[in-house]
């Protein structure tokens, strides 16, 4: 029976790893294509068109780096409970030297430096081309 837990905590893991990676890709590939287009539309003129155009975008993203933000949050939580599981088990089993827990706050760095990644690509998205406008 241990061998089924263990396998679905490791299941788990590389299904929030997967889920994580669709998030932060989406929201960087969002931030800069948004990027390009509303800096273009800035570049081109003042009309009410290209103005309504970048507001939507920015609106969009501001959605989707806010849903990855939540989702990265919920992912390094997820990573927290189903390693703290992983690492209990261990114990009990008597294999606990074998990983080392302070991997848990590198996890917990990298999560961080994702969510900066996300949130400054997002920033860089929306304030540029107003800048160039």
């Amino acid at each position: 029976m241990i061998q089924r837990v263990h396998e679905h905590i490791i299941s788990e893991l590389n299904t929030n790893t997967r889920t994580d990676t669709i998030f932060v890709l989406t929201a960087i590939i969002l931030n800069l294509i948004s990027l390009g287009v509303n800096s273009g539309l800035a570049s081109s003129g003042n009309g009410t068109t290209a103005t309504i155009v970048m507001f939507t975008f920015v609106v969009l993203v501001l959605v989707v780096n806010f849903v990855a933000e939540i989702g990265l949050i919920r992912g390094r939580q997820m990573r927290k409970k189903l390693l703290d599981g992983l690492l209990k088990m261990y114990k009990d089993q008597g294999v606990d030297g074998y990983y080392d827990p302070s991997l848990l706050k590198d996890y917990k760095t990298r999560y961080n430096l994702f969510m900066l990644t996300v949130l400054v690509t997002g920033i860089i998205a929306i304030v540029i081309p107003f800048i160039i406008r």
